[in-house]
């Protein structure tokens, strides 16, 4: 990975052509059409003249392995973006991650260290959190549903329970899938910060805040992830797809006048996280609070 250093100043530069000195990093999931990532940080990568580019990979789960072992074979391939549904398997083939990262049990980022072993880490929580700071959502010490019970949905909880501002009462995760939801309240309940539990429905009445960390969205065929109807009057609901926006979820709970947001802030608030794991630490440092330049690119998109 290139040392030199980048700041904003450098924002004039124009996009460095993608040469056999660039530096590559894939998008990993399953589907990826729905990914927004390259389209922020490649624009990311330009503004700072960095000779980058971040490219979406459609992976099958049972080539999930085999493929990360072979891309980290090239060494031009610097790292790894995650994204449904692998960001928990995928911790299987680390060899070390971060605390925030073993909390939830699911990274969102990978990256080969120069001994050649692997490293992880979980940024979707810390973003979310800030977007909900971005949005002026209230969290402390309320009561959250969220829907699903994957990796977001797992980085979603872990970072709500440990949010320096003030932990939520309560998190209730329900998933479809038999003890999912149960397994991840369960190893998120050993924290021991806040009431952690599965429900049996996504029956969003009694919470304050309502997260859409599921699927349930990406197709124009799909059901709403919860009743709307019964949501309470003054809860917010966030949806973190990034496709299809603003979902029918979302603009149902519009229509009843509630706040809903979809999850594009979520993914901004992480740029300058990754920028620091994969090394670029000045070009970090100069982004916080500077991130309107890919809201206007995600707005227009």
């Amino acid at each position: 990975m290139s040392t030199a250093t980048h700041t904003l100043s450098d924002a004039a530069i124009a996009a460095p052509a993608i040469t056999g000195s660039s530096d590559v990093y894939l998008i990993l999931g399953d589907p990826v059409a729905q990914v927004r990532a390259p389209e922020s940080f490649n624009l990311v990568f330009k503004h700072l003249g960095i000779n980058a580019v971040l490219v979406p990979v459609h992976v099958a789960p049972q080539d999930l392995a085999a493929f990360v072992k072979a891309a980290f074979s090239a060494h031009n391939i610097k790292g790894m973006w995650v994204t449904i549904p692998h960001k928990t398997p995928i911790m299987e083939l680390l060899d070390l991650c971060s605390d925030r990262a073993r909390a939830a049990g699911a990274v969102n980022a990978l990256r080969r260290l120069p001994d050649g072993r692997i490293a992880g880490d979980l940024f979707d929580g810390e973003g979310f959190v800030a977007s909900l700071d971005y949005y002026a959502i209230a969290y402390a010490g309320r009561r959250v549903l969220v829907i699903g019970a994957g990796g977001a949905a797992a980085a979603i909880g872990a970072s709500l329970l440990l949010a320096s501002a003030g932990a939520v009462a309560e998190i209730a995760f329900f998933d479809p899938a038999p003890g999912q939801a149960q397994a991840l309240a369960d190893r998120l309940g050993r924290l021991g910060r806040s009431r952690v539990r599965a429900v049996g429905s996504s029956d969003p009445a009694g919470f304050d805040l309502v997260v859409n960390a599921s699927p349930l969205g990406l197709r124009a065929c799909d059901p709403l992830p919860c009743d709307v109807a019964r949501m309470d009057a003054g809860a917010a609901l966030v949806d973190i797809l990034m496709k299809n926006q603003p979902t029918p979820v979302v603009r149902a709970a519009r229509a009843r006048a509630l706040v809903a947001q979809p999850g594009f802030e979520m993914m901004i608030q992480q740029t300058h996280l990754y920028l620091e794991f994969f090394g670029f630490g000045q070009a970090s440092d100069s982004l916080r609070g500077k991130l309107d330049f890919i809201r206007d690119k995600i707005s227009q998109a």
